[in-house]
């Protein structure tokens, strides 16, 4: 690797690590994972919601983000209007969910429908999530970050393509860019989950928070949604 392209990429990957990190505090980024976080009562399990939320956003940005690095092409503006539109509907569905789990909160606070395999109980503790292994994943929050990951690649691989010269220096940036947008949801998530801690047995506020939450992301959803679909 001679010093220039090696330079590149330590440009890249220190300016797609500030960039991500700034990513990861986008309204719709804070709407959602703000929903999903709402009824967590630990720091710990709210960061690692947001390293879900974060898994599923990198690994999109980066899957598809390279074959189009690597096609030297960018994404067709009606697929990426498409996932824009998905955004939308995502946040509005995240939003009426935590409207009626405020609505339907007990006086002890939020529990969960939990199943593996025929055995179902219900429980406080982790969202609804999938085995693949002897790994644990978030099955919400991961999808969410596909969905946001999607949106995102057509402007992100746009930006690289425009700016950065080598298909080195581009594949690092967006890789410094999805695991510092990780790392930025993760602190998001767990502060939010700490405070929410902090509150204990303050139910009342909890439930109001995840109502006013909720309400906040349906109109982002529906505003965001009409913004895209003027653009078909």
């Amino acid at each position: 690797m001679t010093a220039m392209p090696a330079l590149e990429i330590l440009a890249s990957s220190g300016l797609g690590s500030l960039l991500g990190l700034r990513h990861a505090f986008e309204p719709d980024h804070l709407a959602a994972v703000s929903t999903l976080a709402s009824h967590e009562r630990s720091g710990i399990r709210g960061a690692f919601l947001g390293l879900f939320w974060g898994a599923g956003h990198t690994l999109a940005l980066v899957l598809v983000g390279a074959v189009l690095v690597v096609m030297q092409t960018e994404m067709p503006p009606g697929a990426a209007t498409l996932f824009e539109l998905l955004v939308a509907v995502m946040l509005v569905g995240l939003g009426v969910r935590a409207i009626r789990q405020a609505a339907q909160q007990g006086p002890s606070g939020p529990d969960r429908v939990h199943r593996h395999g025929r055995v179902v109980h219900r429980h406080a503790g982790m969202p609804a999530h999938v085995h693949v292994g002897t790994w644990t994943f978030a099955r919400r929050p991961l999808l969410v970050g596909i969905v946001h990951g999607l949106a995102g690649t057509g402007a992100l691989t746009a930006l690289v393509l425009t700016t950065l010269p080598s298909t080195g220096a581009r594949l690092m940036y967006m890789v410094q860019f999805g695991v510092s947008s990780t790392l930025g949801m993760a602190v998001l998530s767990g502060f939010l989950g700490w405070r929410l801690a902090k509150l204990g047995a303050h139910h009342a506020v909890c439930r109001v928070l995840s109502f006013a939450v909720g309400c906040l992301s349906t109109v982002l959803g529906v505003l965001w949604g009409y913004s895209a679909y003027a653009r078909f």
